[in-house]
């Protein structure tokens, strides 16, 4: 018997949109950054400076979806919460 063979087809790798591009930069630059763990007053400058940098290199952003990067952002930065442990019964 002749061993078939198998044609793969490229996949077609999906651009990420500006929205996206936008969110994954802020990640990196949180990280890079330190604003994990900084004041509360410092990430609040942090990020009203960082908002109007995406802004500018992002120009197709909406005011909408810049609002919801800061609001991932701050979320990201914030400490874990403290699951209390329930008692077994």
């Amino acid at each position: 018997m002749a061993k078939q063979t198998t044609t793969r087809r490229k996949r077609e790798v999906a651009e990420p949109t500006p929205f996206e591009q936008a969110r994954d930069e802020m990640f990196q630059h949180i990280m890079r950054c330190g604003v994990i763990g900084a004041v509360p007053e410092h990430q609040t400058e942090w990020f009203s400076e960082t908002m109007g940098y995406l802004t500018d290199r992002y120009p197709e952003l909406e005011d909408e979806q810049v609002e919801q990067l800061r609001t991932l952002g701050e979320r990201f930065v914030q400490p874990p919460k403290q699951h209390e442990a329930s008692s077994a019964a």
